[in-house]
This record gives structure tokens, C-alpha cells and sequence, in this order.
């Protein structure tokens, strides 16, 4: 395995990080609340950060995705990417990539997804949708939902039917989230309906937002270090303490964990290997240990991580928004054991 860049995901991550780096701050992210920071979504597509994921593969964005994660940017990038470019360029027909993948490219298409597939949509014999989603991230943004039916595939749901229904939903983190109903609509299926469509494109989630989420981490883990090696205590900077020094290095350790975990679960996709015990081991560090490490963030601070206002909470609420977000630590962990012995016995026959 060589999780090496390469020159262009190398490229996509720098160009990310600078756009990041200088339009996600704390000022505009005060001021887009729980919504979309429009103006820094409309930079990230014109220099052409979204399409890059077709030439960068899912290592790339999940490269591009920390650099995200770092400074708790508010806009619908990985959504769009899995459920949108990703998935149709995977799995779409001929024409459904020609229609699709451009106004996905340029952000004027905005996709997330009903994922995972819990029941709660029905479809009928005559492809209509029925059915709801408690909540789906980025809803209030998109134009395109991907709903998921692990049995009879994936189905494109266009927002501004009339028959789809987008209540807005408040979560811990402010993605833009909304209840989704679908009341008769007439989806459109990705493709042919492929056998194995819907466990590819949420082993790329998993992936992918084990990225971002090793991205929180890090942006959380970087203020707390910052704040303990600032702040004096009895005449020493609290970086000085051994207890603050362990609980440090626990958490650059559990960040690490997530990170290579997804880089690892991202390059076989990429290789077009088998991927899904890595996606669910990815999934597993990026729910258990990235709880372990906001909370460490927001501890470290001491009565500083319990203002809200701070920008550390913002970590510390895409953290746990993570931790529960395609499948939390014991149902991710069930999974994959299911998968492992599965797999066992297959071996064995």
C-alpha cells in the first residue's frame, strides 16, 4: 500500500487548504449560523475544487475533505461529491452522467443522500417513492437526493417536485439538514439498477466522512494545543503539566488512527479492491475515537471549551454530529463483524 499523494490530489489538498484557510473563519461562520456559507461554496466550484474529485478519486477527497474539516467549513462538498459526482460517475447510464455530472461539477447541481437505508422509504411496484427520512444533511442546499434502498438500488429524487417535501431540521452540527418526505414522487434509477451500487456508494461515505472527521479532530486538537502551550498557570504554560501532555497525545494518536484508517479504506477504492471491512473500520475510528478527541479538544480548554460562541465547540459539534452520522461505533462494529465472518465461511466452503 502507498498512500502517497499524488501530484494532483497533492495540488487539490493545497487548494483547498488555502481556501479554507482564508474564507472559513470565525467571523463569516458567526454569521451563517446553521446554514450554507454560499459565497465560500460558489469559490470552492469555480476553482473547480468539486470537479477535481473525478481526476482525484476518493483518496483525493478525502484529502480535500480534511482540509474542510480543519476549520468546520459550512458547505455541502462531501454530500455532493459521494451522492452526486462520485455516485453518477460510478454508477449512472451513459446519459445520466451527460445530464448530470456537469451542473455537479460547477455547484450549480447541489446532491446529498438518504443514507443508510433504514426503511423508511417505500417503493412501489410503479417506481413511485413513498416514504420519509428523519433527517438528511445538506437537504435545505440540494437540488438532487440519492435515496438509498439496499435491495432494489438507488433511486434520484429531484428536490423541486412537487410530490418531495424538505422540512427543516436542526441538528448538533449546522449542515443545512432537513426531514425528507416523499409522497408518490417518481424517482429516477441510477443506472441499472446494479447489484452492489448501494453498498459501494455507502462504503464511500463511510470513507469519506471519516475524513472530514479526521479533519475536526485535527482543527480541535491544533486550537487545544495552542491554547495549553498560551495559557500560564502558576507561571508555566499548561502544555507543562503531564496530565494535559497525555491527553494530548492520546488524541493526536486517535486522530491519527482515523486518518490512516480512511487513507487506507480510500487508496482500494481507488485500486478497485475490495474496501468495505476498511470503510467500516474507517467508520468505527471516525465515530469512537473522534468523540474521544473533541471532547479532549473542549476539555483542554478548561472554562474557555464551555462558551459556546468558541470556535473549538464548533469542532466539538461536528464531532458528535459525526460520531452518530452513518452508523455509530457498536452498529458500524456489528457490521463489520457480520462482513469478517461472512466472509470466513465463504473461505472455508
Amino acid at each position: 500500500m502507498d498512500f502517497t499523494p499524488s501530484e494532483e490530489q497533492t495540488a487539490a489538498r493545497g487548494l483547498a487548504a488555502r481556501i479554507f484557510g482564508d474564507l472559513s473563519t470565525h467571523e463569516r461562520l458567526t454569521a451563517a449560523g446553521t446554514g450554507t456559507d454560499a459565497e465560500l461554496w460558489k469559490e470552492l466550484c469555480a476553482a473547480g475544487l468539486p470537479a477535481a474529485v473525478e481526476d482525484v478519486g476518493l483518496l483525493g477527497l478525502v484529502l480535500v475533505l480534511e482540509e474542510q474539516g480543519r476549520t468546520t467549513a459550512q458547505v455541502p462538498l462531501a454530500a455532493t461529491c459521494v451522492y452526486g459526482l462520485l455516485a453518477v460517475a460510478a454508477h449512472g447510464a451513459a446519459e445520466q452522467r451527460e445530464r448530470l455530472l456537469p451542473g455537479l461539477r460547477d455547484g450549480t447541481a447541489v446532491a446529498t443522500g438518504a443514507f443508510p437505508a433504514r426503511g423508511g422509504v417505500h417503493i412501489a411496484e410503479d417506481g413511485a417513492l413513498y416514504g420519509s427520512v428523519p433527517w438528511v444533511p445538506w437537504l435545505r442546499d440540494a437540488t438532487h437526493v440519492l435515496v438509498a434502498d439496499a435491495e432494489r438500488g438507488l433511486w434520484i429524487v429531484r428536490t423541486g417536485e412537487p410530490d418531495v417535501t424538505a422540512v427543516p431540521v436542526e441538528t448538533t452540527a449546522p449542515w443545512s439538514a432537513g426531514r425528507l418526505v416523499l409522497d408518490g414522487v417518481r424517482g429516477e434509477r441510477l443506472g441499472n439498477g446494479q447489484p452492489g451500487a448501494y453498498g459501494d456508494v455507502l462504503a464511500t461515505a463511510r470513507t469519506a466522512f471519516a475524513g472530514l472527521q479526521a479533519g475536526v479532530c485535527a482543527g480541535s486538537l491544533a486550537r487545544a494545543v495552542h491554547h495549553t502551550v498560551t495559557r500560564e498557570q502558576f507561571g508555566r504554560p499548561l502544555s507543562t503539566n503531564q496530565g494535559v501532555l497525555l491527553r494530548a497525545a492520546d488524541a493526536h494518536m486517535d486522530t491519527e488512527a482515523i486518518r490512516v484508517t480512511a487513507y487506507e479504506a480510500a487508496w482500494r477504492h481507488d485500486e478497485r479492491r475490495a474496501c468495505a471491512a476498511q470503510a467500516l473500520t474507517a467508520a468505527w475510528w471516525a465515530s469512537e475515537a473522534g468523540k474521544r478527541v473533541v471532547h479532549a479538544g473542549q476539555h483542554l480548554h478548561g472554562g474557555t471549551g464551555a462558551d459556546l460562541d468558541h470556535p473549538v465547540h464548533r469542532h466539538f459539534l461536528w464531532g458528535r454530529q459525526l460520531d452518530a452520522y452513518l452508523g455509530c461505533g457498536g452498529e458500524v462494529l456489528e457490521e463489520l463483524g457480520l462482513l469478517l465472518a461472512h466472509s470466513s465461511q465463504e473461505g472455508a466452503s
